[in-house]
């Protein structure tokens, strides 16, 4: 048997977007309006988008999703460059949050996200009083999320229509100074073994815990 020493160039890695659930290129005469992308409706859509959007202009959803925002915000610390911040904006995008808040440094690793950020307002705020400022002047109560001696089952708390829901660091937890100025510390009850659960996991935890106590959906 002969072997052969060719060696098959890697194949192309799809976009984070890209999903097998897309449809190809509009049939038929075009829709009309503003909405809509020639090049997708000429080519196909292959984004991982609900089909509501399907052809959509990214400008075009954002804009449609500003109009029925849910008026919580989501706020994250981000001292360690914590690989769960993308996977958060990607929950905050799928609850329809009003905005991101990334506290701490400005870059984050946006790989979790799969480009969900693009459709998710994401503000920076570069240390913990400038955030506390910006939540004060937007009379925003602040929700901290983290099991320290104190904080309140989240099953028995009723979280307020307007906020901001605050998260930390994988590991750590929030800082002493995110601790101190909020209004609220809440902790999501658990019964194995582990002291805590994944950071994007509690925070998707808590953001469908206010979905289901604000929306008759």
């Amino acid at each position: 048997m002969e072997h052969s020493d060719r060696i098959d160039p890697p194949r192309p890695q799809p976009s984070p977007e890209s999903t097998t659930h897309g449809v190809g290129p509009w049939p038929g005469a075009w829709p009309e309006g503003e909405q809509w992308d020639a090049e997708l409706l000429e080519h196909g859509d292959t984004r991982n988008v609900i089909d509501r959007y399907r052809y959509w202009r990214m400008e075009a959803i954002v804009a449609d999703l500003d109009t029925r925002r849910h008026p919580f915000h989501v706020a994250i610390e981000n001292w360690q460059h914590d690989l769960n911040i993308g996977s958060i904006v990607r929950s905050a995008n799928a609850f329809l949050a009003d905005t991101v808040h990334i506290i701490g440094r400005r870059r984050w690793n946006k790989r979790g996200a799969m480009v969900t950020d693009r459709y998710q307002h994401v503000i920076h705020h570069p240390e913990v009083h400038d955030f506390v400022a910006w939540a004060k002047a937007e009379n925003l109560p602040v929700i901290a999320i983290d099991n320290v001696p104190g904080s309140v089952a989240i099953e028995s708390f009723a979280l307020p229509e307007r906020c901001v829901l605050l998260f930390g660091q994988e590991g750590p937890g929030l800082s002493e100074a995110a601790i101190t100025a909020a209004d609220a510390v809440v902790e999501i009850t658990q019964y194995g073994s582990t002291r805590s659960i994944n950071a994007s996991a509690a925070a998707a935890i808590t953001m469908h815990t206010w979905i289901v106590q604000h929306t008759s959906r």
